[in-house]
């Protein structure tokens, strides 16, 4: 068996700054190095910080990148989600368009609208333009131009209906009644 060493403190070994008597103490590099940094400014930036710096802004450019994805995906997830509501949209109005042609009432005034089918015995017309040609079903016509200025008998008719009803308030009636023309005979 070996002998059980026996444990010394820190300091005492052979070459561990054991003093001498008589003798001044030897300083060694650490305690020099310890002494000249104690006497001189510590700088602010370490070796330490500067790597734990540069790790942090390397992890930041990688989750920002990450991250920048991440919300490109997510804004593109948005616009598809957008995108499948509006064709289920036009899908269900299609299925209604194709029900509606199930219905033959609906074919026969989509035929006359399209192509001016008539049924038999029955007088087609066509409206024309000012130039001759015949307008489209989606186009109207403009309002006709008044050659006359007076007004026509319908307007005249409204107008004394409106004021029998409504009597303007200051118009007195008539005092004096006088006799009626007199007629020359021929």
């Amino acid at each position: 068996m070996a002998p059980a060493r026996r444990s010394t403190p820190r300091g005492s070994g052979p070459r561990g700054g054991r003093r001498t008597p008589g003798r001044p103490p030897r300083s060694s590099g650490a305690s020099r190095a310890r002494a000249l940094a104690a006497s001189a400014p510590r700088p602010r930036l370490t070796g330490r910080a500067a790597v734990l710096v540069l790790v942090v802004a390397a992890l930041m450019m990688s989750y920002g990148s990450s991250l920048r994805a991440y919300l490109d995906q997510r804004s593109q997830i948005q616009s598809l989600h957008e995108s499948i509501a509006a064709s289920r949209t036009h899908i269900a109005a299609m299925q209604r368009e194709k029900e509606r042609w199930k219905d033959n009432a609906y074919v026969i005034s989509q035929a006359r609208a399209r192509f001016a089918f008539g049924f038999p015995g029955e007088i087609g017309y066509r409206v024309l333009d000012a130039d001759g040609k015949p307008l489209d079903p989606e186009e109207s016509l403009s309002p006709p131009r008044r050659v006359d200025s007076t007004p026509q008998w319908w307007e005249t008719t409204l107008d004394s209906v409106g004021t029998a009803g409504n009597p303007p308030p200051d118009t007195e009636p008539a005092t004096k009644i006088g006799p009626p023309p007199a007629k020359h005979d021929r």
